[in-house]
């Protein structure tokens, strides 16, 4: 599959492909090791807002299903 090959791909059909993408990292037990430490620190940063309350969450489910409609649209 090639950039263009993607390009010419209807949007949910990216999407899906994006998803599935992710998933396969997710899976990955290894590699850890690359991932940078200020990384780390972005992740503590996130959790000391979120318990804060200055950060609100929502659902995967919900954030896909917006991401989606969103790129309906264009």
């Amino acid at each position: 599959m090639t950039e263009f090959d993607i390009a010419a791909m209807p949007t949910a059909e990216r999407l899906q492909l994006m998803e599935s993408l992710w998933d396969s990292f997710c899976r990955q037990t290894s590699g850890a090791e690359n991932v940078p430490a200020w990384h780390g620190d972005v992740l503590v940063e996130r959790l000391r807002r979120l318990d804060g309350g200055e950060e609100s969450v929502s659902a995967w489910s919900d954030a896909k299903q917006r991401i989606r409609k969103q790129t309906e649209k264009g």
